[in-house]
């Protein structure tokens, strides 16, 4: 299986200070503002949120062509909750997914959205948060 790397660094205080996140071609700077309040910048909990659709997405889309169906497209994004038990916590994460797939019946699609949902390598490392989705098959 493949092996993947991503770093950061923070410089300063946790309020005062700002940081650089960065895997493959991308490269994010992130702040206290752009996590806990609405500052410029990324966050952690974006890039678990694209972490978490794209895995979703193509984990959906394998479970469709081994059905023998070819998906037109599936789009989905995540919105991460962030809470405060005891502490910062991501508590809820919901995806939205639409997707085009000629030849699916709602009761197969929705199958296999609740397998995608409960087997996707990153829904599997994030088992403590509730992960929900509401998904959408378009004509």
């Amino acid at each position: 299986m493949a092996t993947r790397k991503a770093k950061s660094q923070w410089n300063g205080t946790l309020k005062e200070g700002n940081g650089i996140m960065s895997f493959a071609n991308y490269e994010g700077p992130f702040t206290f503002a752009s996590r806990f309040e609405e500052g410029e910048g990324t966050n952690p909990e974006e890039l678990v949120g694209a972490a978490l659709s794209g895995c979703f997405s193509m984990f959906l889309a394998a479970l469709v062509s081994n059905e023998g169906i070819t998906p037109t497209s599936i789009e989905t994004s995540a919105t991460v909750n962030l809470g405060d038990d005891n502490g910062p916590k991501i508590t809820t994460i919901v995806l939205e997914t639409k997707a085009v797939i000629p030849g699916i019946a709602q009761d197969k699609f929705d199958e296999l959205v609740a397998t995608s949902k409960a087997n996707c390598p990153i829904s599997r490392l994030y088992q403590g948060a509730e992960i929900k989705v509401e998904a959408t098959l378009q004509a």
